[in-house]
């Protein structure tokens, strides 16, 4: 099954410095609908850091992803985002060795079935997301920042 990847590319900074950064999101694993539903949910959840008071909020789907329009009291701030068939990936994990099953003994009947498993105590009780990230940030609801 294709990889694909959920990039959003928005506007940052100000003046002269304001340029367009492009991050990836997440990526889904499945056919190119299942993973646009999967952004098309992040985007209708997506808030914005600017405008602070948004007065408007438009959302439209392109061919290969959505744009989104928020109006503030002065000007309007755009987000794009896009699906994307990842090709190559210089920093992926290295395939795992696929293991050759032991010979059984003649001993042993072919058909004997193993023991089940036994379930592992969760190590990381935090909620995550596929690609790794937590669904809640550690530092949301902390009473010590300000």
């Amino acid at each position: 099954m294709p990889t694909w990847g959920l990039v959003v590319e928005m506007t940052v900074g100000m003046g002269e410095r304001k340029h367009a950064e492009a991050y990836v999101l997440a990526h889904v694993e499945g056919t190119r609908d299942e993973a646009l539903a999967e952004l098309e949910d992040r985007v209708r959840r997506h808030a914005p850091e600017h405008p602070r008071n948004p007065k408007r909020r438009r959302m439209f789907r392109t061919g290969d992803g959505f744009l989104l329009v928020v109006d503030g009291a002065w000007q309007s701030f755009s987000t794009r985002f896009t699906v994307a068939e990842l090709l190559a990936d210089s920093a992926a994990p290295a395939p795992e060795p696929v293991a050759e099953p032991a010979p059984v003994p003649a001993s042993e009947p072919v058909d004997a079935v193993p023991p089940p498993a036994t379930p592992q105590p969760e190590t990381d009780p935090v909620a995550r997301y596929d690609d790794g990230v937590p669904v809640k940030p550690s530092w949301l609801g902390r009473a010590d920042l300000s």
